[in-house]
């Protein structure tokens, strides 16, 4: 008698493929039942086994409904969906055309919730390539993060959406930070969050506007001591400071006051809902990365 060659192919219970794309076990029988979306080689009598494909199939799907597809259009997609045999897709992302900024923070709030950081990643970078820093910044990032704050505040969950959203915006906005090789502006202008501000997610932002613009800076980051602000400004002489406070027991006035006495002076802008309402006699204020880029060009005479 021949013996019967094991078989290299993987097959996954359903919990196994439950884990592997974020559902209820529970949710991949609906999917089976109610889409045909299951275990291609299932016998009546037999353990639910999923191959690759299977596999490949559902993460496709998933991504779908994630990105806003009815389940029943997604699920007719994943089952003409075609995945290389032996081997799971390297990219399954698929976001739904959308007519406005506004459906694009809805699609990419459900992937965030999901924790589908190859989709929220498609859609922002997606999005940068259409527009820029400033645009993608005011009309998707900061809604994003507004809405998922605001949700921890009131729930007290969600605190590893908002870390995974911020992480990503970070890298993403770090990549769109190169130094000019033809820079409009001789002398830099200065970056930096002040004192003990740990935030420093919106002057990235602003780096990355600034570069978009062939505007040189150097940046200081988080937590900048007036000592080290001081020193920078003296041997420097940038022709424009930002300043950012996330909270208001950052916002002091005092480090614009104490600065280095510059001749030409320097414009000093702050920034930061950390300076609501507080008077900051020699600085702009700005409300916006619009405006933050604004006060900076016309320190430059641009």
């Amino acid at each position: 008698m021949a013996m019967r060659e094991p078989s290299s192919e993987v097959h996954l219970t359903v919990a196994a493929v439950a884990r592997r794309i974020g559902v209820a076990p529970a949710t991949l029988r609906t999917w089976d039942r109610r889409y045909g979306v299951g275990p291609t080689d299932h016998s009546e009598g037999e353990h639910r086994r999923y191959s690759e494909a299977d596999l490949a199939r559902l993460i496709h799907m998933r991504k779908l409904i994630v990105a806003g597809v009815p389940p029943i259009e997604a699920s007719a997609k994943a089952l003409s969906f075609a995945p290389t045999a032996g081997a799971l897709p390297a990219e399954t992302v698929e976001l739904q055309e959308s007519t406005s900024d506004h459906e694009l923070v809805e699609q990419l709030l459900r992937a965030a919730k999901a924790l589908d950081r190859e989709l929220l990643e498609a859609g922002l970078r997606a999005h940068l390539e259409k527009n820029n820093v400033e645009k993608t910044w005011e009309n998707v990032m900061c809604p994003i993060l507004t809405t998922v704050g605001e949700q921890w505040k009131k729930t007290g969950n969600g605190i590893e959406v908002e870390h995974l959203i911020s992480d990503l915006i970070i890298r993403i906005l770090i990549s769109r930070v190169s130094p000019s090789q033809s820079p409009v502006n001789p002398r830099p202008v200065l970056i930096a969050s002040i004192g003990e501000e740990t935030h420093s997610l919106a002057i990235t932002a602003l780096a990355a506007a600034l570069a978009e613009r062939n505007i040189s800076f150097q940046f200081l980051g988080a937590r900048t001591p007036q000592s080290a602000l001081n020193e920078v400004v003296r041997r420097s002489a940038p022709p424009a400071i930002f300043l950012w406070a996330q909270l208001k027991k950052h916002a002091d006035a005092s480090y614009v006051s104490e600065l280095p006495v510059l001749r030409p002076k320097p414009r000093v802008i702050v920034g930061g809902p950390g300076w609501k309402n507080i008077d900051v006699t020699g600085a702009d204020l700005a409300a916006d990365l619009t405006s933050a880029c604004t006060y900076i060009e016309r320190a430059l005479g641009l």
